[in-house]
């Protein structure tokens, strides 16, 4: 399989996408748009049938809703248009969203916001700690946006989060899906020190993509810390994660699979790119549940302790599950 194209893009742009300038000093770069001239702009195709989900709505959903609201409280499930989000939640299941709701980067793929995050909020690890405590949580995953401004990116209030729950909660796995920390290694010993049960830092796309996609980020970056965390603690749980349908082809896909099985990444997760709005990038191709199979199939042929592969597949999709399958 090898080698081919698996499906024509359901997009075709007629002129080539634009590349951006890049600076190493640039904490946000502008929102990158990719579009034809005005009088031929392709209509955005539909969602194959395997995309259809159920409007979230149930009771613990509401619940939930209110609950975030009164802690004062974020979640990635809201702010990046989750899919999943009435599933999860009805589940009893969140990823929170520390250090505010607005990200200092841009990536064009991303529906968090972007621009100045308001002033760092000490007292969150306790609030988080408390609605993990009211949900009753086995298993907690905690991200954050972006906080480049911030000297260690955030990593104090990671491992403080982690701290505050393990105090309390001491049953109940704890899953970090970290930013990349500009590469810092002191603020990444912080969050390794403190001993999540998984610490995640997400690869997004292919090494080509990486100036369109992830401007903010870096490629050997992104590889060097999954490394770098398997080096300070080889026990650590590492995992990462790749958007598929941004437009890499099926070999550059398999490549970048294989860079994270080089840097000892135990757990790996495949899902569809979703567009959040016509000003991000668009979709190149629809991948098929029997691609994200296949895909599944290549990953645990190459070692991966667990691989969760499918078009609704993100991050945390199921991730109780996800830590279950990688420690038995």
């Amino acid at each position: 399989r090898t080698g081919r194209e698996i499906n024509r893009p359901v997009e075709i742009w007629p002129t080539p996408a634009p590349k951006l300038p890049l600076s190493s000093s640039s904490m946000a770069a502008p929102l990158v748009q990719i579009l034809p001239p005005a009088s031929r702009q392709p209509v955005e195709p539909r969602k194959p049938s395997w995309l259809k989900v159920k409007a979230p709505g149930g009771p613990n959903y509401v619940a939930l809703k209110h609950m975030m609201r009164d802690l004062k409280l974020h979640t990635v499930c809201e702010e990046a248009h989750c899919p999943n989000i009435g599933e999860c939640w009805e589940h009893h299941a969140a990823t929170f969203m520390i250090l505010g709701d607005v990200c200092t980067r841009n990536c064009a793929y991303c529906a968090v916001a972007h621009g100045t995050p308001a002033p760092l909020d000490v007292a969150e690890p306790q609030r988080l700690a408390d609605a993990v405590a009211q949900m009753g949580l086995k298993h907690v995953v905690i991200t954050s946006v972006d906080p480049d401004a911030l000297p260690n990116g955030g990593a104090e209030i990671f491992a403080a989060c982690i701290a505050e729950i393990r105090r309390r909660l001491p049953q109940t796995s704890i899953e970090v899906l970290i930013p990349d920390f500009k590469g810092n290694p002191e603020a990444l010993r912080i969050v390794v020190d403190a001993r999540p049960d998984i610490l995640n830092h997400n690869l997004e796309t292919i090494a080509r993509l990486y100036r369109i996609a992830r401007p903010g980020g870096r490629y050997p970056r992104a590889l060097e810390l999954l490394r770098r965390a398997k080096d300070m603690n080889p026990s650590l749980l590492t995992k990462s994660g790749l958007i598929c349908g941004l437009g890499e082809e099926w070999d550059e896909l398999l490549a970048s699979i294989r860079d994270l099985r080089a840097q000892d990444v135990d757990i790996i997760t495949l899902g569809q790119y979703l567009r959040p709005s016509d000003q991000h990038l668009p979709i190149a191709r629809w991948y098929t549940p029997e691609e994200f199979a296949e895909l599944k199939r290549y990953g645990m042929s190459l070692g991966f302790r667990h691989v969760e592969s499918g078009p609704l597949v993100r991050s945390s999709y199921h991730a109780w599950e996800q830590i279950e399958a990688a420690t038995t």
